[in-house]
């Protein structure tokens, strides 16, 4: 099994409930190219996230509503099974996951060259096994690992993860228990190599500062969290 793992450094004096430094990500695992008939597919482990991804494409689109004359169209598919949860969830799609479904494409559609591919179709499947926080951010980081190991030219792999406020403290990665109960949340995508932000969500109450510090800790998260992509796909096609 290829998985390669991250254990977050200890900067801070301050810790949170788990123990964690207020800029430390938890532990996490990628591994490319699970599934032998997915074009391209990816598993990943964040803290107690668990989530499997799976690529399909470009394909010739045969649905008129996802045919672009000029570019390739991007369809995700994010779903939380009911298991994945402590209180089971109701199966099949609900408003969250297609709002979430939405946002993941959107994020994701920068970094490929759509251009290449006119009138065709490319489908990403995101099945969150386990949830425990952060769970957009997760599925947005393995999928774009499955887009590379599915060959799909990309300017460069998108990264994501969130900050938030805790206790008056500006904080990286929150657990499901900090999200929750915490005072804000900041989900962040980026294309590292560049800085672009592709995706900017906040939820919660933050001044104009701890907005701005929650940003750059987000994406100091997110090149950490690009090192172990690339080291997956460097294990997966290296061996």
């Amino acid at each position: 099994m290829i998985i390669i793992i991250t254990e977050g450094t200890n900067l801070g004096a301050k810790s949170r409930e788990d123990g964690r430094a207020f800029d430390e990500l938890r532990p996490l695992k990628i591994e490319a190219g699970v599934l032998e008939r997915a074009d391209g597919s990816a598993y990943l482990e964040f803290g107690g996230n668990k989530v499997l991804v799976a690529v399909y494409g470009p394909k010739e689109s045969h649905i008129r509503r996802f045919q672009r004359p000029d570019r390739a169209y991007i369809r995700c598919r994010y779903n939380m099974a009911p298991f994945s949860v402590d209180d089971r969830k109701r199966p099949g799609p609900d408003r969250r996951s297609v709002e979430i479904s939405k946002i993941t494409a959107e994020a994701l559609q920068p970094s490929i060259l759509l251009e290449k591919y006119p009138r065709s179709l490319i489908d990403i499947f995101i099945e969150v096994l386990e949830a425990e926080g952060g769970t957009r951010c997760a599925g947005i980081t393995a999928a774009a690992v499955a887009l590379a190991d599915a060959g799909i030219p990309m300017k460069d792999m998108v990264v994501a993860c969130a900050a938030g406020k805790v206790n008056d403290e500006v904080v990286l990665d929150l657990s499901e228990v900090e999200d929750k109960e915490g005072q804000a949340d900041v989900p962040v995508a980026v294309m590292p190599r560049s800085g672009e932000i592709t995706l900017l969500q906040s939820d919660g109450s933050l001044n104009a500062e701890e907005f701005e510090k929650a940003i750059d800790l987000a994406v100091e998260g997110c090149q950490s969290i690009s090192k172990i992509q690339k080291e997956a796909l460097k294990k997966r096609y290296g061996e």
